[in-house]
């Protein structure tokens, strides 16, 4: 199939990207070529152009390509959605939109999330665009059948993320760094919420497997590990990657959340609420979808990636200046 990727050299993308190319895709990449991290694999051809700029411009430079699938990675808002649908209504047989499982209900009203769960979250404006999103697409397929594919990732890594809920997302070193170095490390409230991470490359079986399904137009799905964990067991194995004993201290979410803004989207919205995925939907339409790394294993992969090039070991100053102070105020109320 003669694929396209709008995006494609994220964390989640480039994993997919991969296997797309492995399993004797055509595939192209449509993107600014500015990604630092991460690069196109070896036989994606490249569109290079910003998909966010000049409509009439991506127009002329997509009128003469048909795709049997376009996977949209980087629309974030229903503006985005329109764009997309001028670009390729007629144009694709499937359209794949990258949503996000930060969507699902937020606090859940049952520990078991499936596609059906409601899509509510008053506390990220990224996560309502979202659903915003979700919901323009699914009108348009009732209305003119354009042919769309919602996809909802949850907390997705590869080897150059280290993603924990007190970490840094653009430097991911940083919390490394404070572990190695004795650093108390924060976990939110009392680190038994549940939590999914999945490696990106067993996420990409699950999505490749979908491309150019009919019965998968008009359908929804999220794409995790079967493996559940506590925040405590995450940050104890980070922990125990590196050879070192926990050095941790719970904090409540929402003392954290007063002095970290983005902690009000990413953590209360998001993290600090019980996340356990019913995937049977995915293998229904993917019997082959099964996830191989464990946490244990991908966190392991991801602090050798680091740690094999001082480049990638960059620190978040700021960051830890921020948990510091959190701390402090935390321990303040304990003094007596």
């Amino acid at each position: 199939m003669n694929i396209l990727f709008i995006g494609g050299t994220g964390i989640i993308s480039s994993a997919c990207a991969e296997l797309t190319l492995a399993r004797g895709h055509t595939l192209t990449l449509l993107n600014r070529a500015q990604s630092q991290k991460l690069f196109p694999p070896p036989g994606a051809n490249i569109l290079t152009a910003d998909v966010h700029g000049d409509e009439s411009a991506l127009q002329k430079l997509l009128i003469n390509h048909r795709f049997d699938v376009v996977v949209d990675w980087i629309a974030y808002t229903p503006a985005d959605i329109e764009r997309d649908i001028r670009l390729f209504g007629g144009q694709t047989g499937q359209f794949i939109f990258i949503s996000s499982a930060s969507a699902y209900q937020k606090p859940p009203t049952h520990y078991l999330i499936t596609e059906q769960t409601p899509l509510e979250n008053p506390f990220w404006q990224y996560s309502r665009d979202k659903i915003a999103c979700e919901q323009r697409l699914m009108a348009e397929f009732q209305h003119s059948g354009f042919p769309i594919t919602i996809i909802r990732p949850s907390l997705t890594y590869g080897l150059s993320q280290i993603p924990l809920c007190m970490g840094s997302w653009q430097y991911p070193y940083t919390l490394i760094e404070r572990m190695k170095r004795g650093g108390k490390v924060i976990v939110p409230g009392d680190g038994t919420s549940l939590w999914v991470l999945t490696w990106n490359e067993d996420f990409a079986r699950g999505l490749v497997g979908l491309f150019g399904q009919e019965k998968a137009l008009g359908e929804a799905f999220h794409i995790t590990s079967d493996e559940v964990l506590t925040w405590n067991q995450i940050y104890t194995e980070t922990f125990r990657a590196l050879g070192l004993s926990p050095n941790i201290i719970h904090i409540p979410s929402d003392l954290i959340a007063d002095y970290d803004e983005h902690a009000i989207g990413s953590l209360i919205g998001d993290k600090a609420n019980s996340a356990v995925f019913d995937n049977s939907k995915i293998r229904r339409f993917v019997p082959d979808f099964h996830c191989e790394v464990s946490w244990a294993e991908g966190v392991r992969r991801a602090i050798a990636w680091h740690e094999a090039d001082p480049s990638r070991q960059a620190i978040d100053h700021a960051a830890n200046q921020r948990w510091d102070t959190i701390i402090g105020a935390y321990e303040r109320a304990f003094q007596r």
